[in-house]
């Protein structure tokens, strides 16, 4: 699903404008961007939690040469999708 699907999905059903729609979505990505990079916890019941997990540097291969090259630390955000989320998959 894109996001513009997602849009007229979400305007449809809550009967409001596409542009409105869109500039609640925006901030909503915005919102839970600005949490993950302060390393918060997103939760959001019935969907899943977002996580930072902290990476740690290693050693790796370039898969081309077969050289042995510095992989560096990084912070990765990881899904955890909730009970109510797995159900419905599996239905």
């Amino acid at each position: 699903m894109k996001i513009a699907d997602l849009v007229d999905h979400i305007a449809t059903t809550t009967d409001t404008s596409k542009t409105d729609t869109r500039k609640v979505l925006d901030a909503l990505i915005e919102a839970m961007t600005t949490a993950a990079k302060a390393g918060d916890e997103i939760t959001l019941p019935n969907f899943g939690k977002f996580k930072v997990r902290e990476v740690a540097a290693r050693e790796g291969r370039n898969p081309a040469t077969g050289a042995t090259i510095q992989i560096a630390a990084s912070r990765k955000l990881a899904f955890t999708p909730a009970k109510a989320l797995k159900d419905n998959l599996n239905d």
